[in-house]
C-alpha cells in the first residue's frame, strides 16, 4: 500500500490517525443522535463486513472449530462489545481527548492482570516504577481531590473499557493467538460475534434522543469501516512488515491524536493537568513495557480498533 524509505513512518502515521480519530467519531456519532448500544452494533457490523471482504479477497475461510468459536465469544465480549459500548457511554459526558488518554492506560492494566494471574513472572524495578508512574498519571487525570476532577461515571466507564481490553488481551493471548485460523477471518468472526452479543441486548436499550443526523451517520460509517475494519488490516501488515516495535509505537501516538483532534475539531479544552497526566501515563507505559514488547503485539493481530478506537490489542479492535 505504501512503498519507499519513508513507508514505515507513513504507515504508522496513517494507523495512528485512523485509530486515534476513533474517539472523535464516537463523539460525533453520539452528538448526531446515536445511542451507545446502537453505535456499538453498527460499528461491529461494519468492521466485520470490511474484514470479511478482505478475507474473501485473500482466500481465507471462516473457522469451523466449535472450540474456537467458544473462545471468540469471550474475546468478542471483552475486546469489542463491552469496551465499545463503554466508550460510547463514557463519551456522552467526557471529552473525546480524555477518552483517548484513558484508553492509553490499557498496557498498565494488562501488566497488573498478568501479575495477578502470574503470567508475568519478571517485574524488575524499571517495570514496577513504570506501573506505579502510570497509575499516578491516571490519578492525576481523575483528580478526585478537586471539584473540577474527572471522577465521574462517564470517566469510570472509559477506564473500565481500558480494563476490559486488558482482560481480553490476556484471554486472547492464551486461547486464540496461537490458533491456525487465518487472522483476517478470525477477527471477522470475532466482530460478527460481538455484533450478535450486542444485538441481544437491543430490546433493553433506550433509543437515541433524536433521529440520526447526516454528520452522525457519516461518523458511524467512518468509525465502523475505517476505524474498526481497515485499522486491523493495516496493523497486521505493519506488524508483519516492520515488526512489533513499529506497531507498539502507534500506541503512544493515539492519545496525542485524540487530544489534538478533540481540540481542533470539537474545541475541547483538555487543561494542563490532563496533559501532564497524559505525559506521565505514557512515560509509565513506556517503562512498564520493558522486556514485554515481543509478546503484547501478538494479541494485536486479532481484532481490536483503538477506540475506542482499539483494538485488538493492545488494544478488533488498541483500544477505541
Amino acid at each position: 500500500m505504501f512503498s519507499g524509505p519513508r513507508a514505515p513512518l507513513v504507515r504508522i502515521a496513517v494507523l495512528a490517525l485512523l485509530w486515534g480519530s476513533g474517539f472523535l467519531w464516537i463523539k460525533l456519532a453520539l452528538d448526531g443522535g446515536f445511542a451507545p448500544l446502537h453505535l456499538t452494533i453498527i460499528r461491529c457490523a461494519l468492521g466485520a463486513a470490511v474484514l470479511l471482504v478482505l478475507a474473501r479477497s485473500a482466500g481465507q475461510r471462516m473457522p469451523r472449530d466449535r472450540g474456537v468459536w467458544g473462545h471468540l465469544v469471550v474475546a468478542a465480549l471483552f475486546c469489542n462489545a463491552l469496551p465499545f459500548f463503554l466508550f460510547g457511554l463514557g463519551e456522552q459526558t467526557v471529552d473525546s481527548g480524555v477518552a483517548g488518554v484513558l484508553n492509553a492506560t490499557t498496557p498498565l492494566w494488562s501488566l497488573a492482570i498478568g501479575l495477578m494471574l502470574r503470567t508475568e513472572r519478571r517485574l524488575g524495578p524499571l517495570r514496577l516504577a513504570g506501573l506505579l508512574l502510570g497509575f499516578a498519571g491516571t490519578l492525576l487525570i481523575f483528580a478526585p481531590w478537586q471539584q473540577t476532577g474527572l471522577a465521574s461515571r462517564g470517566a469510570l466507564a472509559l477506564l473500565a473499557a481500558a480494563v476490559s481490553y486488558a482482560v481480553a488481551f490476556a484471554y486472547m493471548a492464551r486461547h486464540l493467538v496461537a490458533r491456525d485460523s487465518a487472522p483476517l477471518t478470525l477477527s471477522a468472526a470475532q466482530l460478527l460475534t460481538a455484533t450478535g452479543l450486542t444485538t441481544l441486548a437491543l430490546p433493553a436499550a433506550p433509543g437515541g434522543s433524536s433521529a440520526p443526523t447526516p454528520t452522525g451517520i457519516v461518523a458511524v460509517v467512518v468509525l465502523g469501516t475505517l476505524g474498526t475494519g481497515v485499522t486491523f488490516h493495516l496493523n497486521s501488515r505493519l506488524i508483519a512488515d516492520e515488526g512489533p516495535t513499529a506497531a507498539a509505537t502507534v500506541g503512544y501516538l493515539l492519545p496525542v491524536v485524540s487530544v489534538a483532534l478533540g481540540a481542533l475539531v470539537l474545541g475541547e479544552d483538555i487543561g494542563p493537568r490532563v496533559v501532564v497526566g497524559m505525559a506521565v501515563v505514557l512515560a509509565g507505559v513506556g517503562l512498564s513495557r520493558g522486556g514485554e514488547g515481543r509478546r503484547e503485539p501478538a494479541a494485536r493481530t486479532l481484532s481490536r480498533p483503538r477506540p475506542g478506537p482499539a483494538a485488538s490489542a493492545p488494544p478488533s479492535g488498541r483500544r477505541s
